[in-house]
């Protein structure tokens, strides 16, 4: 899988800040890269340690095109999966 510019951009700079709506206020928020180990290998994704409505979480892993983990979920880009994102 081909991944997009703004997903290669993050990877190289390890965190992105997000305007995410959060209690009904936009809040800018600082997503990190984590990586995660699956099986023998690593899969990577955006965390950010608060809660966000799941439709967000979906909203800012389709727009960045990495998977994003908060406290309350995991959401992944339309169409893909934790497989995807290994060794990336």
């Amino acid at each position: 899988m081909e991944i997009s510019e703004t997903a290669r951009n993050v990877l190289a700079n390890g965190s992105i800040k997000v305007r995410v709506k959060r209690s009904g206020m936009l809040q800018q928020m600082t997503f990190t890269i984590r990586k995660v180990p699956l099986g023998k290998d690593y899969s990577v994704e955006l965390f950010l340690d608060r809660v966000i409505d799941i439709s967000e979480l979906q909203r800012i892993a389709n727009e960045i095109g990495l998977p994003v983990e908060t406290q309350n979920g995991k959401a992944f880009p339309t169409g893909t999966g934790a497989k995807d994102f290994l060794n990336l």
